[in-house]
């Protein structure tokens, strides 16, 4: 599935679409600042696809700060047979250059 840009994310957080929405930060970086998401960071998703497999066909939009660890958490799920995982280009920090904190 295509990636998604930070616009696309606020139009469907504001449109309250239904989408499972993972943060693969650190806890440090989710304590500063986050947009919601589910923190599982990507050093733990293997550990937590237990609890992602009911959503294997769902869309799942990942983010990270910059894009880069949200693109490889999108190949790992992606190679599990995830169907629908989308990465948030240019991560947290294109969105608070939109958007602020």
């Amino acid at each position: 599935m295509n990636d998604i840009t930070v616009e696309e994310l606020k139009q469907k957080m504001d449109d309250m679409e239904a989408f499972i929405f993972i943060d693969v930060r650190e806890p440090y970086e989710y304590e500063e600042f986050n947009l919601g998401a589910k923190l599982i960071p990507l050093g733990n998703l293997v550990g937590a696809l237990n609890e992602l497999e009911p959503y294997k066909n769902e869309e799942i939009v990942i983010h990270c700060r910059s894009g880069a660890r949200s693109g490889s958490a999108k190949i790992t799920l992606s190679q599990l047979g995830f169907t629908k995982v989308r990465n948030l280009l240019g991560g947290v920090l294109e969105w608070q250059r939109l958007y602020g904190r």
